[in-house]
């Protein structure tokens, strides 16, 4: 439940005086009524996350002087001068009649009577009460005005009217005839519009989020705030609504670490809602950063007068009712723009940058505006006016088709050219040479292999003759790979004599002649492990005793086994 604290003092503030003109004691306001609207949208949708302070003022005036009056003094207490977001006087015709906006009056002669709409917009007038609450605690704002409003004027008769988000109030001032029938979102904003005359606005939102109501005590548990969001939560930011214009399209929702998938879109033919949640709830004294993207149909913001184009599209936050501390616009146009001028409805801090892009050669104009303490009344359309050719528009094309073209003539110029190093260089013979001796020792490699492969087989022969007894086929494996041990050597001799020979080789030679020997000194004690175990299973000798017989030869057959392999491998990375 959201509740405000609502304590409206009698005391007398000495206040700033926002100047409409010269103070005339003559002037009397017959009746004024004051209405001062303390709800919002954030407010109603959170829990005391925005302040906005719209006080509307309904001013008759009469002049019982004798000298025509055509200035107003309109005075502000000075705690909410300083925070003044938006003012705006209205001269009200009466009913079925148009009202006009000015900064001056018509001259008001004696007798004379005129109706004045009044429209200030304050920021930071509420504060939370208390300034730090726990996960569980309900959030509650205190408002604090004058019961009566300060003029220099005489006012013969006034009202004052709130309106409240509900109609729980924790406490507020009892006065006389009184009849009784928030929290505050911070954001920074860098909003970037970029211009492409292809047929599409592209908008670029970056919002700093700040929840400025009353700052989490404790430990925040997340177990409590999922079992009980409504109790364990009420006072976190959970959602946002942004009021998007008609036609949006291709819109996105993301964070530095990537893309946000809590976010939904509503669309009709007036407007587009997108609703979205952060990573996590926000709870006061807590920050949080995001960017929402969109797309916009360029024919429904572009337009041409004069010889010029020009933007027309709103200026401020698509958040409804937020403060803005400090809110960024970026317009930026096509490169080659020029003459650009800026229109805009209220004052802004104005400059101008350069932004490069894919295919900029020179860089495309950014016009920079400023403003703080922006408020829903300054969402209010701007134009940016500058001339451009469409001459301007085949810049990028043609460069597409160039650069394409440079690569087709570059590709058949490769193709056709010819690159090689000159047959007869040194250093040319010196890599066929280099190639040879690869390919010399991949060939020695390959039969060092197979001569292993062999003596794994004369292993295999004599574990069959174990299971077996059969001593005739173990003797028949013996020959073969005698046989076969014999055709490698033959294979190996020119191998090792060019490599001998060979300038380009010296480095690898000595590891290639070692490896022979090793691999002869292996084949030689696998002979003699072969014939030892044949010649004890023919005299029908126990196992015992043959594997006592063989024991430093095969310790020796694994010493020698793991050098080969060795060797191999440092010839290999050779």
């Amino acid at each position: 439940m959201k509740r405000i604290r609502s304590d409206v003092s009698l005391v007398f503030l000495l206040g700033f005086f926002t100047l409409f003109s010269t103070v005339f004691s003559d002037l009397v306001i017959s009746k004024l009524d004051r209405q001062i609207d303390l709800s919002s949208q954030i407010v109603r949708t959170t829990v005391s996350l925005k302040v906005v302070y719209d006080p509307m003022l309904l001013i008759e005036v009469e002049n019982n002087g004798i000298d025509p009056a055509s200035e107003i003094l309109l005075p502000f207490p000075e705690h909410h001068a300083k925070n003044l977001a938006f003012l705006s006087a209205v001269i009200n015709e009466g009913k079925g009649k148009t009202k006009s906006s000015s900064d001056s009056l018509p001259a008001l002669g004696k007798g004379g009577s005129l109706t004045l709409e009044v429209k200030a917009v304050f920021t930071h007038i509420l504060r939370p009460f208390p300034e730090k609450i726990t996960q569980a605690d309900v959030q509650l704002v205190a408002f604090q005005d004058s019961a009566h409003y300060f003029s220099p004027y005489a006012i013969k008769v006034q009202s004052l009217t709130f309106k409240l988000p509900e109609p729980k109030v924790e406490s507020y001032t009892k006065l006389e005839n009184t009849k009784f029938s928030g929290s505050e979102l911070k954001y920074e904003l860098v909003r970037e519009i970029e211009i492409s005359h292809w047929g599409n606005v592209q908008i670029t939102e970056n919002f700093n989020l700040v929840h400025a109501g009353a700052e989490l005590t404790g430990e925040f548990s997340r177990l409590d705030y999922q079992a009980r969001p409504h109790v364990r939560g009420a006072s976190a930011l959970r959602n946002l609504i942004a009021k998007l214009p008609p036609r949006a399209h291709s819109i996105y929702y993301r964070d530095e670490i990537g893309n946000i998938s809590t976010s939904n879109v509503w669309s009709d033919s007036a407007k587009t809602l997108l609703e979205i949640e952060p990573r996590y709830p926000v709870f006061g004294g807590w920050r949080t950063s995001f960017t929402i993207g969109y797309g916009l149909p360029l024919r429904d913001f572009l337009f041409q007068s004069e010889g010029k184009r020009f933007l027309n599209i709103s200026f401020g936050c698509p958040m409804t009712d937020v403060i803005v501390e400090n809110l960024t616009v970026k317009v930026v146009l096509p490169e080659g723009s020029k003459d650009v001028s800026v229109s805009v409805p209220f004052p802004v801090k104005q400059s101008q940058e350069t932004k490069f892009s894919h295919l900029d050669m020179f860089g495309r104009p950014v016009i920079v505006l400023e403003k703080t303490n922006v408020v829903p009344e300054h969402n209010q359309y701007f134009q940016v006016y500058y001339r451009f050719s469409n001459l301007s528009l085949l810049t990028e094309p043609s460069m597409l088709i160039f650069g394409f073209f440079l690569f087709f003539v570059a590709c058949i110029v490769y193709t056709h050219a010819d690159f090689t190093i000159s047959k007869s260089s040194p250093s040319y013979l010196a890599k066929l040479q280099w190639d040879e001796v690869q390919s010399a020792i991949q060939q020695f490699l390959n039969i060092m292999n197979q001569c292993l492969i062999v003596h794994d087989k004369l292993e295999a022969s004599l574990r069959d003759l174990s299971r077996t007894g059969d001593v005739q086929t173990c003797k028949a494996a013996r020959k073969a790979a005698d046989s076969l041990l014999k055709e490698l050597s033959k294979e190996m001799r020119p191998l090792l004599s060019f490599l001998q020979s060979s300038s380009q080789a010296a480095q690898i030679t000595p590891k290639v002649d070692e490896l022979v020997l090793k691999e002869r000194e292996l084949q030689e004690k696998l002979m003699l492990k072969h014939s030892t175990v044949v010649d004890a299973y023919e005299k029908k000798s126990g196992g015992r005793d043959i594997d006592n017989r063989i024991a430093a030869v095969q310790q020796k057959i694994s010493m020698l086994r793991q050098e080969v392999d060795d060797l191999l491998e440092i010839i290999d990375e050779i």
